[in-house]
């Protein structure tokens, strides 16, 4: 089962075909490590579902008088797309990739389908879980239901936390015992802010609200628990300056480039993580995919950062392996 984001985000998708040519994917025989710290605990394909073709180059309007299609990524023709699994192959397929890339992968999810990913990767496979609960709106795990799973069920990560799509900010006092477990246990938690909707969330999603993704909004209840680590989803695009305010504010706060890696365009993805490196917060950049759907997201979206030719190659190794070592506290965290 999806986090509440991811499953709005795929019904949102599954109609879509998105464009823009596809750089070279990663085909070292022997691959450097990569941990991917946000991928979707999906166990299915999905017959009929259109190629993808990522970064989009534009989002397009609605009229709301005339039916409005899910989805804002204009369609565009693309050589190669992305495509989807065969019935029943998607976990196998995306396992297959991880193996040849070497990838280690935070996998987020309800634990049974997490557990599906453990058991087809159990090297590869770092668990996370979260306290909401399916699709219904303010729906929660109890709070001793969650820590069982952080203290004997094997989780080390606490998220996909998507409180913007409920319209509530993370530091609502609603949800303060949640992080108030993460910080007593010593659990990173992930947190989606800033984008989200693909360019229609008045449709698919009316109670997301883009300003409960401002990562300003992380700092009350980062005040209130001063040992908490922070990873926030999306890097808060497209609010680069809040988020740099964030990380000059508080050194226990990191980013992923999941989603925004291959759902805006290709100049606007490379702006965004440049400007974050630059800055000086290089340490702190995480990669990851947001995988869902397309077993090759994967592949396409280390090749971004593969490519990136305003990264050296120590920033590429620290953004694609050594900060999320550092922030998940792996054993095999040290300088590659």
């Amino acid at each position: 089962m999806l986090s509440v984001p991811s499953r709005r985000f795929l019904c949102a998708v599954l109609l879509a075909s998105w464009p823009t040519a596809v750089p070279a994917q990663n085909t070292e025989a022997r691959a450097q490590p990569v941990i991917d710290v946000h991928v979707h605990a999906m166990d299915a394909s999905f017959p009929g579902v259109a190629p993808m073709c990522p970064n989009t180059s534009r989002f397009s309007a609605s009229d709301p008088r005339e039916k409005e299609e899910p989805f804002g990524w204009v369609k565009e023709p693309c050589t190669p797309a992305l495509h989807p699994s065969a019935p029943g192959e998607y976990i196998k397929d995306v396992v297959a990739d991880m193996e040849r890339l070497n990838v280690t992968a935070v996998v987020f999810g309800d634990p049974e389908s997490v557990q599906k990913w453990k058991d087809a990767a159990p090297a590869r496979v770092i668990p996370g879980t979260s306290f909401e609960n399916g699709m219904a709106p303010g729906q929660r795990v109890g709070l001793e239901e969650l820590r069982r799973a952080f203290t004997s069920g094997g989780f080390k990560v606490m998220g996909e936390i998507a409180l913007q799509y409920q319209g509530i900010s993370p530091s609502d006092p609603a949800v303060d015992a949640y992080f108030a477990l993460a910080e007593e246990l010593d659990v990173p938690v992930a947190i989606h802010m800033g984008t989200g909707g693909s360019g229609r969330a008045n449709v698919t999603t009316p109670m997301f609200r883009g300003s409960m993704g401002n990562p300003l909004l992380l700092e009350e209840l980062l005040a209130r628990h001063p040992k908490l680590r922070v990873q926030v989803m999306h890097a808060g695009y497209p609010m680069i300056d809040n988020m740099l305010t964030l990380l000059q504010a508080s050194s226990h706060v990191y980013v992923d480039v999941a989603g925004l890696i291959w759902s805006y365009p290709i100049k606007e993805v490379n702006r965004y993580i440049e400007r974050l490196v630059d800055a000086g917060f290089g340490d702190r950049v995480m990669f990851g995919t947001d995988q869902l759907i397309w077993p090759k997201l994967m592949a396409y979206s280390i090749s971004i950062i593969q490519n990136a030719d305003y990264l050296t190659p120590q920033q590429k190794r620290d953004i694609l392996y050594n900060n999320a070592a550092r922030f998940l506290r792996l054993e095999a965290a040290r300088a590659r």
